[in-house]
């Protein structure tokens, strides 16, 4: 039998071998044969397998599927590449083996969440006294904010939803930018809202919220429960809504305002790029993504709320077995902010992230990936048949081929020659390549590279 020390040694080493290898290796898989990959996992063994032969086994079968994620030169999704101190704290994370419910079940993952949150607010301009929860992503982060805000209006018009359910009970009005995330439609249809409920809002030509249009659509309805969904950097333009405008309107007509940043709250930590997040802390409540720009490991997402009684409220719950201990040392419940009881223990990356990082090294990353999403615009614009779609004031850039099967064309060239990789998406009626610029490791070589290839790809007919 392996020793673990041995074993976790060994894996480990499989591990740091392959996030050293992404630097080089085509981004995505070039020949990915998914039918012989199923073939080796095989059927389900009769027989035990020793450990270290199961950790081979599947790295050497898994390995040649892997997307260099964590690479320098993966601009899909939002999606960053793991800080060297927060993959090794998820390592340490995992051989713990926490169950972060509350200060009993584990008081170090209370303690450590605790704290972190409390760097979280401070780093993103959050105000002090308010909760968080540490959730699985950008999803759940929007789920919780806006199970607190139902919570809240209707306990204003007199409803307890979390007693009577929503039948019978007062109508929530939902009010968003009309180019919201879809996971704000998702959030609505768990809470039993439904995404049918929303009113959406015009914006402007790079996606910010028209705040004279948000006015007018709250003013069409008498007043009653209603939340407002503002956005921090638009999931295709980078675009910032006007927090401080919007969200005064959105309280005159007794609106809770939620503000979903998964990527671009993070401008707040830099003073380059603050003045895109003036005004947040004038909400009810914000949503952000840890394995977004903080380069921290899947899944990791936070969720803030200025309102700690209502987030509790709609959160919480108790069972016989779980009180009465006495040995909480004083602490907050974790899962009393979040959707999950059997939950991991996030905290413990996230703390080692930003010990790595400090106040210095988060803004100097949001800045380096600013940066480069400028080098990456300026470069296109140079080309001859490219143009860049929106403007360019955060790590999002838009651009554009003429026709929109000539788009597609070039972002299919471009994924499969393997040098590096970037989604499309359609914004305004058009197909446009989306260029996300979030990983600590992308260099102004790796931006040039990738210039490069899309070059070539527009060049191929």
């Amino acid at each position: 039998m392996t020793d673990l020390r041995d074993l976790l040694t060994h894996a480990a080493s499989r591990a740091a071998d392959h996030r050293a290898r992404t630097a080089e290796q085509p981004v995505f898989p070039p020949s990915l044969d998914l039918e012989a990959m199923r073939m080796a996992l095989g059927a389900l063994p009769d027989r035990p397998t020793p450990a270290l032969e199961v950790v081979d086994q599947l790295a050497d079968i898994v390995e040649p599927g892997l997307v260099a994620t964590t690479g320098p030169r993966y601009f899909g999704f939002v999606v960053g590449g793991t800080l060297d101190a927060a993959s090794a704290a998820d390592v340490l994370t995992t051989g713990w083996d926490q169950p972060a419910f509350n200060a009993v079940t584990s008081p170090a993952a209370a303690l450590v969440e605790d704290v972190t949150g409390g760097w979280l607010k401070e780093l993103l301009g959050l105000p002090g006294a308010a909760s968080f929860g540490f959730v699985t992503g950008g999803q759940a982060a929007n789920t919780v904010a806006l199970a607190a805000a139902r919570h809240q209006v209707l306990a204003a018009a007199g409803w307890d939803v979390e007693l009577r359910g929503l039948l019978g009970g007062p109508s929530v009005r939902v009010v968003a930018n009309g180019e919201r995330h879809a996971t704000i439609d998702r959030s609505l249809r768990l809470l039993g809202l439904g995404a049918g409920v929303l009113e959406p809002v015009a914006t402007d030509n790079q996606g910010a919220i028209d705040v004279a249009d948000l006015g007018r659509v709250l003013a069409q309805r008498p007043a009653g429960p209603t939340i407002v969904c503002l956005q921090a950097g638009n999931v295709n333009s980078g675009a910032f809504d006007d927090f401080a405008t919007a969200s005064a309107i959105a309280h005159e007509h007794g609106a809770w305002v939620h503000i979903d940043g998964a990527f671009g709250l993070w401008a707040a930590a830099s003073a380059a790029t603050r003045h895109l997040t003036a005004g947040i802390d004038g909400a009810d409540s914000w949503a952000t993504d840890g394995h977004k720009w903080l380069n921290v490991p899947y899944d990791s997402g936070y969720v803030f709320c200025a309102h700690r009684q209502a987030h509790a409220n709609a959160m919480s719950f108790t069972a016989a077995y779980l009180t009465g201990h006495g040995q909480g040392g004083g602490l907050r419940s974790p899962a009393d902010y979040v959707l999950e009881s059997s939950r991991r223990a996030r905290g413990f990356a996230t703390w080692a992230a930003l010990r790595q990082l400090g106040r210095a090294g988060v803004a100097d990353l949001v800045d380096r990936c600013c940066a480069l999403a400028r080098r990456f615009a300026e470069q296109l614009s140079e080309v001859d048949g490219v143009h860049v779609e929106n403007d360019v004031v955060l790590n999002q850039v838009l651009v554009g081929f003429g026709r929109d099967d000539e788009t597609d064309r070039v972002v299919d060239t471009v994924q499969r020659s393997g040098e590096c990789w970037m989604g499309a998406t359609t914004w305004h009626g058009r197909r446009l390549m989306r260029i996300s610029v979030s990983n600590w490791r992308t260099t102004e070589a790796d931006v040039d590279r990738s210039v490069a290839a899309i070059v070539a790809a527009l060049s191929k007919t």
